[in-house]
């Protein structure tokens, strides 16, 4: 927890700072995080999304400590992971427990029935999650199950996703050592691009070429930037240095 608050101060006090988002920490880890930020008094209050591993039972008391310490924490985010059967009361349950101004963002399990409960996160105003990678093969959804996924939160009117895991690196690529493709986020912005515009998504996921995807990322409009910024809300990655550098050599920061 020290590290992971002094790396987060450092970087909003370097020249990157407008790319990096809020900072995550799950809900057992609470008590770690606040006796962290009172050794360090931080002039503004940290940014948050609270991760819930501890079931939804235990949201409430999980955002009842955050909202005591005003001071120190600021909640804009909180994410937790659906049960199999994405069920409406469960859903309104969510919807209850956490405050109207925070992001509330739900993440569905792949599998049978896993768009319907997409659609269900979306229609009771969250946002659906989509998991890019993990510990094992069976973690990295297919380009049709991403593209899949963008056309159902896209098709939904004003609607916004968050990725995470396995995206530290801007272009879909072969990890060395096990062999396994990732997901590049830039090759995700550039297909939700194409999804509201009509355009070839599973093109744009399968894409290898990092100097191609960042032409046609910066050739979109503002218009066309904003709409896409509004769908892709935010990844989650494990690396700040990875993602960074990546932008930087393809000339996109």
């Amino acid at each position: 927890m020290p590290e992971a608050l002094r790396a987060h101060f450092e970087t909003k006090a370097g020249e990157h700072a407008g790319v990096l988002g809020v900072f995550l920490c799950q809900a057992s880890r609470l008590p770690e995080l606040i006796t962290e930020l009172i050794k360090v008094k931080p002039k503004q209050p940290l940014p948050l999304s609270l991760i819930i591993d501890t079931g939804l039972g235990g949201v409430p008391k999980a955002i009842s400590i955050v909202e005591s310490r005003g001071e120190l924490l600021a909640l804009r985010m909180v994410e937790m992971p659906a049960p199999s059967d994405v069920d409406e009361v469960w859903l309104e349950r969510v919807s209850e427990f956490v405050p109207e101004d925070v992001i509330r963002v739900v993440e569905p399990r792949r599998g049978v029935g896993w768009l319907d409960g997409v659609r269900k996160v979306i229609e009771h105003g969250s946002w659906p999650k989509i998991r890019c990678g993990g510990l094992s093969s069976e973690n990295f959804p297919s380009v049709d199950e991403v593209a899949d996924f963008l056309s159902v939160v896209s098709a939904s009117s004003g609607a916004s996703f968050k990725a995470t895991n396995s995206l530290h690196r801007a272009v879909r690529h072969t990890a060395e050592g096990s062999g396994v493709v990732h997901h590049g986020f830039l090759n995700l912005l550039v297909a939700s691009a194409r999804c509201l515009s009509g355009g070839d998504v599973r093109g744009a996921l399968e894409e290898t070429d990092g100097e191609s995807l960042a032409k046609e990322a910066k050739a979109l409009s503002d218009d066309a930037a904003k709409a896409v910024r509004a769908l892709f809300g935010s990844y989650a990655a494990a690396s700040f240095a990875e993602p960074v550098a990546d932008l930087a050599e393809l000339k996109l920061l």
